[in-house]
């Protein structure tokens, strides 16, 4: 026989409410209860009938995650973080890919045949306006989790780039480099561009350093952070320091200089941002931002069923931490 919500509620000593919101909304029930909930869902092996909520509520059980490429592994790795406070919501994630085109980005917003399907997007969005979020946000639950400010209207979790960026410019001036390049800069600064690209500018500036000097449009990819690399290392004056925007950039980067005959990180050292796995496996490994990306994924998920819920009030911006992963590509120079 099936174990039900009535069976979990009696093992626990809630009423089958509480075992719902455990389920659904596990943030509005106290730590203790959901706890003891929790154990009972666990030890009995409940499972929540997703077709029988759906016909109660009008929900689908799905939420869309929505992104740029699913080929940059800090969406992947993103994605590993949020499957579990979904499951633990009887959640299941569907993952759309937008390639950057405003067009599909609004398709998934606008109700069409896709967006239906979905109860709640969290949505990385490129090319998007305020207005397009706002219209969409009117509709239907929306959590974004870019850097870029959409405005007040919508809910949003990010790190601050702009203090992220400066204090991995600050690690490679600390460790005495003086002639350091920026790999990221794109013909459209989007939120996350701009914030890295400025605080790259800021610790630059704050140590007499010129944060132009070397910087570069680049696509966010292993060649092209190879291509503008070695484009610099061939030239009269190359740097001695680089920040890349994200990870791919680095690694395709310091291929780059290995085969060039550089040393890493005695004649030019890295730092990237996102921390990915394949940084830490690199010979050297990388340096890195790590965004926490934990968090980021805990209250997304939080926010979005709670909007889902009925939870109404103004956009809510949120900041998750993030630290400075020193490796090997970026020890200091020796005296």
């Amino acid at each position: 026989m099936a174990v039900t919500a009535h069976d979990v509620a009696k093992a626990a000593g809630v009423s089958q409410r509480t075992v719902s919101n455990v389920v659904n909304i596990p943030e509005r029930v106290g730590s203790e209860t959901r706890k003891r909930v929790q154990a009972a869902i666990a030890e009995l092996g409940y499972r929540p009938n997703p077709h029988a909520r759906g016909l109660r509520t009008r929900r689908t059980g799905v939420i869309a995650f929505v992104v740029p490429e699913l080929d940059i592994p800090y969406f992947s790795d993103l994605a590993r973080s949020l499957i579990p406070e979904l499951d633990r919501r009887a959640l299941t994630l569907v993952v759309d890919q937008t390639n950057g085109d405003p067009a599909r980005e609004r398709a998934v917003l606008r109700g069409g045949s896709v967006s239906a399907t979905f109860d709640g997007v969290l949505l990385n969005a490129l090319n998007l306006t305020a207005a397009d979020i706002e219209a969409a946000a009117a509709s239907q639950p929306i959590v974004l989790l870019g850097e870029e400010d959409y405005g007040p209207s919508v809910d949003q979790i990010a790190v601050d780039g702009v203090e992220a960026a400066y204090v991995a410019t600050r690690h490679l001036i600390e460790t005495g480099r003086t002639r350091i390049a920026a790999l990221g800069r794109q013909s459209r600064e989007a939120g996350t561009t701009a914030q890295r690209e400025a605080g790259f500018v800021k610790a630059m500036e704050e140590a007499g350093l010129d944060p132009f000097r070397y910087m570069t449009l680049v696509e966010y990819t292993r060649a092209s952070g190879a291509a503008a690399m070695r484009s610099m290392l061939e030239g009269t004056d190359p740097p001695d320091g680089v920040f890349c925007f994200n990870d791919l950039l680095a690694l395709g980067a310091m291929r780059a200089a290995w085969e060039l005959g550089l040393r890493i990180p005695e004649q030019v050292a890295f730092v990237g941002f996102d921390d990915v796995e394949d940084g830490r496996y690199a010979m050297p490994s990388l340096t890195s931002v790590a965004p926490d990306k934990a968090t980021i994924a805990r209250r997304a998920v939080e926010m979005l069923t709670e909007r889902i819920a009925g939870h109404t009030g103004p956009g809510r911006r949120e900041r998750a931490g993030f630290e400075l992963v020193v490796r090997e590509s970026s020890a200091p120079l020796e005296a």
